[in-house]
């Protein structure tokens, strides 16, 4: 009878599952910080860049913001 090796497999599980997690997760918050924390504008801070920029008239912004709220 083979004593002593019933948490073998599961441990060496646990640990490469934990290892794994780790990496990963280390991976993406690496990711995250080089991004440069640059996220997408917003659709508010596009009309509002496209109309002080001159791209669309009045009307226009005027009618895209209502149709954004």
């Amino acid at each position: 009878m083979m004593m002593g090796m019933g948490f073998g497999f599961v441990g060496m599980l646990l640990f490469w599952g934990a290892l794994l997690v780790f990496l990963v997760g280390g991976t993406a918050l690496v990711m995250r910080q080089t991004s440069g924390g640059q996220r997408q504008p917003t659709a508010r801070q596009v009309v509002d860049e496209r109309f002080a920029r001159g791209e669309i008239r009045r009307e226009e912004y005027d009618a895209i913001y209502a149709r954004i709220e």
